[in-house]
């Protein structure tokens, strides 16, 4: 089985965890952009699965980052970062959109991220921002 879904606009990584004091108690809290963003792939991973139920089997993920070419760039450093010769080094982390899809898919796609025993992630520049998303069942 494959599952496919994009999510378009800025790919956004994890935020770090937030602390707040309640009282005598600290409660460690994951911000509102990433929830937010969270939700969002949820919402376009439930709809990818219709009515079927989370995935139990190991499954391989493919995840297709595409950052969108900064508007200030010449129109020379733009065709080299379309053609691939200039690649997207910037924020976010590969690692942290790598987890925030993870943890947005977690009980939709899968029904835990440890079943994830196959990920692959590539970052590159493109016309339009946006994620691709791949996941299917490991052999």
């Amino acid at each position: 089985m494959q599952i496919h879904f994009q999510v378009e606009g800025d790919p956004k990584g994890k935020g770090r965890p937030r602390f707040g004091r309640f009282g005598k108690f600290t409660r460690v809290y994951t911000d509102k952009r990433t929830l937010d963003y969270e939700t969002l792939i949820k919402s376009f991973a439930a709809e990818a699965m219709g009515s079927t139920d989370p995935l139990e089997t190991p499954v391989s993920v493919f995840l297709y980052i595409r950052h969108a070419v900064p508007q200030s760039y010449s129109k020379k450093r733009t065709e080299a970062c379309l053609s691939g010769l200039e690649k997207p080094c910037k924020k976010p982390d590969i690692d942290n959109i790598a987890k925030t899809y993870l943890d947005g898919m977690n009980g939709v796609i899968f029904k835990d991220d440890t079943q994830v025993i196959d990920l692959h992630v590539k970052k590159v520049y493109s016309a339009v921002a946006g994620v691709n998303v791949m996941v299917m069942e490991a052999e």
